[in-house]
């Protein structure tokens, strides 16, 4: 009698186990219905925009920072004797932003120190330019993902709504199904990607201001450079 209670007990948990739902997104996507599924596409590929924009801009920050540390030594033994072919030469092999604003005051000395010190600015307006080059499209995918995602809330409530009005008092927790997916599914989805945008725009901005100071302190150590008696 017992042996039969074991055995009836097991087979009712196998059977329970393999009848147990688990819990899918491809599949929460797609119930979610049209709306929800358009809305997530739409959220995938900012994503993968913004996942672009991130490991392009990291890598060329990363590149802009990588500087020779006798770089400035070398450029004021090239200007102190007077060979200034010699030093743009260096500064076009490094190849850095902060090289490039040097050899842009080489290419001025001879004039007043403030047209140096002019041309040097503009250089530098130039560099961050190009260091923050479609950093902002993140910033835009950080603040535009979660309210894409909220969209998603709002349809999948209409179609809720929807369903309950025209269910004519019978109302079943599977009619709803397909809007509360899409309320759900979108909003996580937009909450993500926005969270990851936001980070990395964050990360960006950091490294690009890091390049930013470098470049003053050698532009600033290159004008007084100029500025010492010879």
């Amino acid at each position: 009698m017992l042996l039969t209670i074991q055995q009836r007990t097991k087979e009712i948990l196998e059977s329970t186990a393999s009848n147990e739902k688990t819990l899918s997104i491809y599949k929460l996507v797609m119930d979610g219905g049209m709306g929800g599924q358009i809305i997530i596409a739409i959220l995938i590929v900012l994503l993968a925009v913004a996942l672009y924009i991130y490991f392009e801009r990291f890598f060329a920050i990363k590149s802009a920072t990588k500087t020779d540390k006798n770089f400035m030594n070398q450029i004021r033994d090239h200007v102190s004797h007077g060979k200034l072919d010699a030093a743009k030469v260096l500064c076009a092999q490094t190849n850095s932003p902060a090289a490039r604003l040097i050899e842009k005051g080489i290419s001025r000395i001879g004039k007043p120190l403030e047209d140096i010190n002019t041309a040097i600015e503009n250089a530098g307006r130039l560099e961050i330019y190009k260091l923050e080059k479609n950093v902002s499209v993140l910033a835009t995918i950080a603040g535009a993902a979660p309210m894409i995602g909220f969209l998603g809330t709002v349809v999948g409530m209409i179609v809720a709504i929807h369903e309950i009005a025209n269910a004519g008092g019978q109302i079943d927790i599977k009619m709803l199904s397909d809007g509360l997916y899409t309320a759900m599914t979108t909003t996580v989805a937009g909450l993500i990607v926005g969270i990851i945008s936001y980070i990395q725009y964050n990360h960006l901005v950091v490294r690009t201001n890091k390049v930013v100071y470098e470049m003053e302190a050698k532009s600033l150590e290159f004008l007084d450079l100029l500025n010492e008696p010879i």
